[in-house]
């Protein structure tokens, strides 16, 4: 499965460069994550708790950072598992550049399931890996633009 697009953030290359790299602000955008440890010199292990379709289930998963041209681009490479649920694993390459309005970031992913999930279908599957990447780079936009997380009540 693939999955590709861009977000433009308001601020300068290297700010956003900093947030893709600062375990506290990955972890505040990766939907149902209970934990993330690491650095991105040695790579980060996370536990995510996710729901898709039918299934629940706690992945626990490690990411390194490959090809890292600061700040430019780099691949992230992972792999998470989550017991009889199943797992998955890819990669996606994250370029910036700078435009008018601030940065434009661009991902390109490429992703596997097995076990359950993989009985679900593509339809089931893709629609919940788009869900998690817009859900993430919205939250990341939203905190390094400033933003952070909106107050309740606010419409």
């Amino acid at each position: 499965m693939e999955l590709n697009g861009t977000r433009t953030i308001a601020a300068d290359r290297r700010t956003v460069w900093a947030h893709l790299n600062d375990p506290e602000t990955l972890k505040a955008c990766i939907p149902g994550c209970q934990e993330l440890t690491g650095s991105p010199e040695e790579g980060f292990e996370a536990v995510v708790k996710q729901k898709v379709g039918p299934v629940s289930a706690t992945f626990k998963g490690a990411v390194t950072l490959e090809d890292v041209n600061a700040p430019d681009s780099y691949r992230i490479v992972g792999e998470g598992k989550g017991g009889v649920a199943g797992f998955a694993k890819g990669a996606a390459i994250v370029n910036l550049t700078d435009v008018e309005e601030g940065t434009e970031l661009a991902y390109n992913v490429e992703a596997q399931v097995g076990g359950k999930l993989a009985q679900l279908g593509n339809r089931i599957v893709g629609g919940f890996a788009k869900k998690m990447a817009d859900q993430f780079f919205e939250t990341f936009k939203d905190i390094v633009e400033g933003a952070g997380v909106k107050e309740s009540g606010a419409a």
